[in-house]
This record gives structure tokens, sequence and C-alpha cells, in this order.
């Protein structure tokens, strides 16, 4: 039966919309993204939409208030999970915020960088197939399906409307 972890996922752009706000996972040793840079985010609670799950992720990781965001795509990562658990991501675009980020939080210490620099960091092998629909002008949300064995994506497919 399939019943995925929900979860919400937002990359975050600078005042001047160069650079993104990711937390690089390096706090805990049982962490299975450990060494990795990832967006903010998490896993949505009972009695919350999406929406309310992503504002409270960024409040509780970074510490700033979402203003103006737009959902850029969903994913379906089944097999994903360090137990094979399967998960569907909301991907967001964060266009503004009020506050000032924090320099850490539980996770991992917190790091602006440049969009373009975002293929050379250490991230989730997947990554790489959707990160460039996050960041697009295609004003259509991307949906794709990327099913994990081992730690590692088998395929990547996707589709807009």
């Amino acid at each position: 039966m399939y019943r995925p972890i929900l979860a919400s996922l937002a990359f975050i752009l600078s005042k001047d919309k160069k650079s993104v706000l990711l937390v690089h996972r390096n706090k805990r040793d049982d962490d299975q993204h450990l060494g990795k840079y990832n967006g903010l985010g998490g896993k949505m609670e009972a009695g919350e939409d999406i929406f309310s799950c992503i504002k409270r992720e960024v409040q509780e990781e970074a510490g700033i208030e979402c203003e103006n965001m737009e959902l850029r795509g969903t994913v379906n990562w089944p097999g994903f999970g360090g137990n094979g658990e399967d998960w569907f991501g909301f991907i967001f675009l964060v266009h503004s915020y009020v506050g000032e980020p924090g320099l850490s939080n539980e996770e991992g210490d917190l790091h602006w960088k440049t969009i373009e620099e975002l293929p050379t960091l250490p991230m989730w092998e997947g990554d790489k197939y959707f990160l460039p629909l996050v960041f697009d002008e295609n004003p259509c949300p991307f949906h794709g399906y990327m099913p994990y064995e081992n730690g590692r994506p088998r395929s990547w497919s996707c589709s807009r409307g």
C-alpha cells in the first residue's frame, strides 16, 4: 500500500534573487542527509495544510517568516527514506520573507549559496533533475517521479501542465 510521508521543501531567495538559503546538514551523525546541502523543510503534521507546514518549518529552521511563496512543483520519491519509506514533497520557492535568518539550527549550518553554485555542492544525487525546474521561468508547476533504491535514484520522469 502506498502511504507516503508528506513533506515540504523550500528554497529561499536572497533579496537580490541571486542566492538561495540552504542548510548544510552537519550536526547529527545519525542524519541520513549528513554532509549534504538542502533546502529547508520537513514533514507535514496532522492538522496543517502544506502552506502552513512550509511556513512552520522555515520559522523553526531559519527563524524567518515566509511572505511570498510559490509552489514550483511536487516530487514523488518512492523508497527514499532510510528504511525504504516513500516520500512525497511539495517544492516551494520563497520570493520574500521577514526577519534575518539564523546562522544554524539543530540539523546544520545555514549558508547563502548562489543559484549557479548549486550543481557543485554535495546534495542528493537526484536533486540535479528537479532543481533547474525550481528556478526556471516556466510558470507551470512541475510534477516529478523519482524512485529510489539503496539511497540512489533509479529514474526520473516529469510533466508540466
